[in-house]
């Protein structure tokens, strides 16, 4: 694995995306994945890097929202699934977040679609992603593909990504994201912060 040329903190965020209760329970090992985006905050915040945590949530209003032309939400607006309210999709209780960190709610897939995200990464003169989430077939790569579109440069912590289907997360992070994000792992994003400070 080529590690790439180090991250400028005032550039960059990372983003911990759908680390709720919801998606987490289909993994076998979501303790250890908190954990590592656990990790991956901690060296954020040393280096100065703006986090951000995104979670799927809905209000009433956003149910009517969902077209019968959605195939992945029209079962949960017919049955109000994932509300905002509910303790299902809520950030996990594990997380560290902090009263300095930006939550996004969203109600789609992806991270940047019909949300503030990028407006707020703009406003901060972000160009630089760093992504933590769940799932590697879900959120993560809708917010690739549109981040990619946006041109931002991304990195992915495939130590702190995961999915239910192993043989998806090993396809997307393999052979289908290395085209459009530098993969790298949570100890190597902490190499990556303390080498910019020394350029």
């Amino acid at each position: 694995m080529t590690v790439p040329t180090p991250i400028n903190p005032a550039e960059c965020a990372l983003l911990v995306m759908d680390f709720q209760p919801a998606a987490l329970s289909g993994l076998e090992n979501s303790e250890v994945l908190i954990k590592n985006a656990n990790s991956a905050i901690e060296h954020a915040r040393a280096g100065g890097v703006q986090v951000l945590f995104v979670r799927i949530g809905f209000e009433d209003r956003d149910y009517v929202e969902v077209p019968p032309t959605n195939k992945a939400f029209t079962l949960v607006a017919e049955n109000r699934w994932l509300h905002n309210d509910a303790d299902a999709t809520a950030l996990d209780r594990a997380l560290d977040v902090a009263p300095t960190d930006i939550v996004i709610r969203k109600t789609r897939v992806g991270a940047l679609h019909r949300t503030t995200l990028d407006e707020e990464l703009t406003n901060r003169g972000i160009t630089t992603l760093i992504l933590a989430g769940v799932h590697t077939g879900g959120v993560v790569l809708s917010t690739v593909r549109d981040a990619a579109d946006r041109d931002y440069r991304l990195f992915l912590l495939d130590d702190a990504i995961a999915d239910p289907s192993e043989d998806v997360h090993r396809v997307l992070m393999q052979h289908v994201f290395p085209r459009q994000a530098s993969i790298v792992t949570v100890a190597q994003l902490a190499d990556l912060l303390v080498a910019s400070v020394a350029v």
